[in-house]
């Protein structure tokens, strides 16, 4: 009976801690992102500007690594078990691909737009447990456009 409280008491105290930790990334994210809302990010190549107004052109990039907790991973395990979607881990790649938007933004402050953004994700998981996932990586790229003014 004693270890089953512990493992209870662990468990709850994992669900806590990692809600908490979670709840604290995303009024971050919310934060920053209020703060980039007028540099505008799109996936198009091609954008009608005038190339004598372009005054200059540099590829960004952001990248941010997410790990996951104990306590997600308890749940896709479960998840795994008896199938269907694994919510647990749709707020990490949520927040995976917000952060690097974020990230890649922050290396152009003043730019007029980033155009051709792209995001790439990817599992960094351990070789001893090779369905777990350990980590996932989100990584976005795209070019950020200077209007003269």
């Amino acid at each position: 009976m004693n270890d089953l409280t512990i493992i209870i008491t662990l468990i709850a105290i994992g669900y806590i801690a990692g809600t908490w930790a979670e709840k604290r990334h995303y009024r971050s994210i919310e934060k920053r992102e209020r703060e980039f809302l007028d540099l505008p990010t799109v996936s198009i190549k091609n954008v009608n500007i005038d190339d004598a107004k372009v005054k200059k052109a540099e590829i960004v990039y952001g990248g941010a690594v997410i790990s996951v907790d104990y306590f997600k991973r308890i749940l896709a395990g479960l998840r795994n078990i008896f199938g269907g979607a694994v919510k647990s881990y749709e707020s990490l790649i949520d927040r995976a691909r917000r952060e690097a938007l974020l990230r890649m933004k922050a290396m152009a402050p003043d730019a007029t737009m980033i155009i051709n953004v792209r995001i790439e994700t990817s599992t960094i998981g351990r070789k001893s447990h090779k369905k777990s996932v350990a980590c996932l990586e989100a990584f976005a790229y795209g070019t950020a456009i200077y209007l003269e003014e």
